[in-house]
């Protein structure tokens, strides 16, 4: 009896440990051969990103380095030459068109030219005859200082150089009429330092006048009245000579020198006048290169 319980015990004790043996080895046994079968087929390869070493391309050699001679450059072409007529010359219609085409020009660069010139000149007359306004008026020249030392300083220097000092101290034409109207019966006598044999003389000299017929006359009032007569003209150069001849003339000493500086100064713009007037018109071109040989091309 006790034989019978020790043997069913065993056999108890071989069977669980074959249930427990045989899945574990049927386990095993079918990994196995999953890992078999995955390593053969290749479908391993997909799942898990492997590549075989076979199926890598090689890589392909680099292509031959072809070295191509650089074509040597065209030759230059030369322009085909002028196919002449049959008489040896070109077109002669189109030599006229051509030559009447650059005389055109050339008469519009003249004219243009010319142009300028006249404004120029016209430019310079305006600056002229505003100084002159501009001393008529025993003002300054001011700004007119400047444009006179740029039009004329270079041609008539000496003109403008007394147009400028007249301006410093401007002298008019009623200022001279004025002042010798005060001066009147100071001139007809004699000077501060006449004495009375001198002035005896004066006065018999006056009494007779022998002169020719049609000559002014001598006498020192008809000096005097034609000096204010001149002076009422404008002609101040000819009153100043009718003065220098009065026997009072030291008592118009000042007199004297304002009216010298007035005619000095009115010479002086009649100077630069002339020049602005006389300025050379521009000088013609020369002729193009290609209207003298097209002249020298046509025929005849």
């Amino acid at each position: 009896m006790m034989d019978y319980q020790a043997d069913g015990a065993v056999q108890r004790r071989r069977s669980l440990v074959s249930l427990l043996f045989l899945p574990l080895l049927a386990f095993v046994a079918g990994l196995a051969l999953m890992g078999w079968v995955l390593t053969r087929s290749g479908t391993a390869d997909g799942w898990f990103g492997l590549v075989r070493a076979a199926d890598v391309p090689k890589p392909s050699p680099p292509p031959p380095v072809v070295v191509q001679k650089e074509a040597a450059p065209p030759a230059p072409q030369t322009a085909p030459p002028v196919q002449a007529s049959t008489t040896g010359a070109l077109d002669p219609e189109l030599l006229r068109r051509v030559n009447r085409m650059e005389e055109k020009v050339t008469q519009l660069d003249l004219q243009a030219r010319a142009a300028v010139g006249n404004a120029d000149r016209a430019e310079s007359l305006l600056v002229a005859f505003a100084a002159r306004r501009a001393l008529d008026r025993g003002l300054g020249l001011g700004y007119l200082e400047t444009l006179l030392r740029q039009r004329f300083a270079g041609t008539e220097p000496q003109a403008v150089a007394t147009i400028f000092t007249a301006a410093r101290a401007p002298v008019t034409l009623e200022q001279l009429q004025a002042e010798l109207q005060e001066l009147t019966p100071k001139l007809t006598g004699g000077g501060p330092d006449q004495g009375w044999w001198q002035a005896f003389r004066t006065e018999l000299a006056g009494l007779i006048s022998v002169r020719r017929e049609g000559t002014p006359s001598p006498l020192p009032s008809e000096h005097l009245r034609r000096a204010q007569a001149s002076l009422q003209a404008g002609q101040v150069d000819v009153a100043l000579v009718e003065v220098s001849r009065l026997p009072g003339r030291a008592n118009a000493a000042d007199w004297i020198e304002k009216a010298r500086r007035y005619v000095a100064a009115r010479r002086a713009l009649d100077t630069i006048e002339t020049s602005a007037l006389m300025e050379p018109p521009p000088a013609a071109p020369a002729p193009h290169p290609a209207a003298a040989q097209s002249a020298k091309a046509s025929p005849r």
